[in-house]
C-alpha cells in the first residue's frame, strides 16, 4: 500500500454560482486517521469530500496532501480514491474485473492485475464471489467489492461518501466494524461523510461537525459528546438538553437531568411531564418547561418506584450546575 499522508485544507471555499456551500474551512487530518465529516443535509460535507477527491473545483483555498499541493491536480494524480454512495460497479463485469478495472486502464497486463485484484478480494473476504456479476451480490457484498476497487490504486487516503446508507440497520452495524478493521490494517486515512451521529461516534478517531458550510466543532467523539461548544453541536450530536441559565445557554446531558415532585420555591425548572417510555433498565422521559422548552431525561426505574410519575404530572427538572456545559 501507499505511504499514509496527512491532509490539510487551508481556507477552502466552494461556491455554486451565488450559493456558498463551503465557507473558509481550515482542517488538518493526521496520517492514519479515521475522520468523519458529520452534519445535516446541505451543510457542505459532501462538497468538501468531493473537493478533496478532485471531483469539484476549489473556489478559494488550498488542499495539501503530504508535502504536495493537490488543489489543481486531476483526481487520478492526487493519491486519493473515492468510494461512492451508489458503489457504481460495472454491471457487465465480474467482481474480479470490477476490482481490476483501474489497473486495466493503466495498461497493466491481465495476469498482474487479476493477481492484485485477488489479493484485495481476500482482504475484504470476497474471494468466493470473484466470478459473480454485481447483480448476483447483496448490498453488503457490493460494498466490499467497491472498497476493494477503490483500494487497488493504493491511495494515501480513502474517501467514502455515506457508504453505509443503503444497508439495512443490522448490516450497517456489521459493516461499520469491517470499515474500522480495514482502516487499522491498512494504516491509511479514511475520510467518511455521514449524517448519522451514532455511525460517526462508532467509527471516527476525529469528528468534524459541519453546519451551513462551516466547521462548528472538531475533535474526538468523547470530547464532542461531553463538551459541545455550540448550541447546534449540543442539539445535533444528541443526548443533551439546551437550557438558559442566567442569560447564557448551557447543555445538560440527558443522564444528568433528574426530575422530582413539584414544590413551590424548590430548586429546579418547573415542567410538565409529557411522555414516558420504558427502555430496558431505565425510563426515557420527555418534559416541557413552562417557557415551552422541550427536555428529555433517562431515569432509572427506581425513580418511578419512589415517585409514581405519570404523563401530565407537574414536576421540577433538576441538574448539577457544576456538570453543565456552557455554550458559546
Amino acid at each position: 500500500m501507499a505511504t499514509p499522508a496527512a491532509l490539510e485544507l487551508v481556507a477552502v471555499t466552494k461556491r455554486y454560482d451565488t450559493t456558498l456551500a463551503v465557507d473558509d474551512v481550515n482542517l488538518k487530518i493526521p496520517a492514519g486517521t479515521y475522520c468523519c465529516l458529520l452534519g445535516p443535509s446541505g451543510c457542505g460535507k459532501t462538497s468538501t469530500l468531493r473537493m478533496i477527491a478532485g471531483h469539484e473545483a476549489v473556489s478559494e483555498g488550498d488542499i495539501i496532501l503530504g508535502a504536495q499541493n493537490v488543489t489543481d491536480l486531476e483526481p487520478a494524480k492526487r493519491g486519493t480514491a473515492m468510494m461512492f454512495q451508489s458503489y457504481a460497479l460495472f454491471p457487465h463485469l465480474t467482481v474480479l474485473d470490477n476490482v481490476a478495472f483501474a489497473l486495466k486502464m493503466r495498461g497493466i497486463d491481465r495476469a498482474t492485475r487479476h493477481k492484485r485484484a485477488g489479493e484485495l478480494l481476500e482482504l475484504v473476504a470476497m474471494t468466493p464471489y470473484a466470478a459473480r456479476l454485481p447483480a448476483q451480490l447483496s448490498g453488503g457484498q457490493q460494498q466490499r467489492v467497491a472498497l476493494a476497487r477503490a483500494l487497488i490504486t493504493e491511495p494515501q487516503i480513502l474517501l467514502l461518501d455515506e457508504p453505509l446508507s443503503a444497508l439495512d440497520p443490522f448490516l450497517r452495524v456489521k459493516m461499520r466494524g469491517e470499515l474500522k478493521r480495514l482502516q487499522r490494517e491498512l494504516g491509511i486515512s479514511f475520510i467518511q461523510v455521514t449524517h448519522g451521529q451514532e455511525e460517526a461516534m462508532a467509527l471516527a478517531d476525529h469528528i468534524v461537525v459541519m453546519n451551513h458550510g462551516k466547521i462548528e466543532q472538531q475533535g474526538t467523539a468523547r470530547d464532542i459528546f461531553h463538551h459541545p461548544r455550540t448550541e447546534f453541536v449540543a442539539r445535533f450530536i444528541g443526548g443533551h438538553n439546551v437550557l438558559s441559565d442566567a442569560g447564557r445557554l448551557i447543555a445538560v446531558r440527558a443522564d444528568q437531568l433528574g426530575i422530582v415532585p413539584f414544590a413551590d420555591g424548590a430548586y429546579g425548572a418547573p415542567a410538565l411531564l409529557t411522555q414516558t417510555e420504558y427502555q430496558g433498565s431505565y425510563i426515557a422521559v420527555s418534559l416541557t418547561l413552562d417557557d415551552g422548552t422541550a427536555l428529555f431525561s433517562h431515569l432509572p426505574e427506581a425513580a418511578f418506584d419512589v415517585h409514581p410519575f405519570r404523563p401530565g404530572d407537574r414536576v421540577l427538572a433538576t441538574w448539577d450546575p457544576a456538570k453543565a456545559q456552557r455554550l458559546q
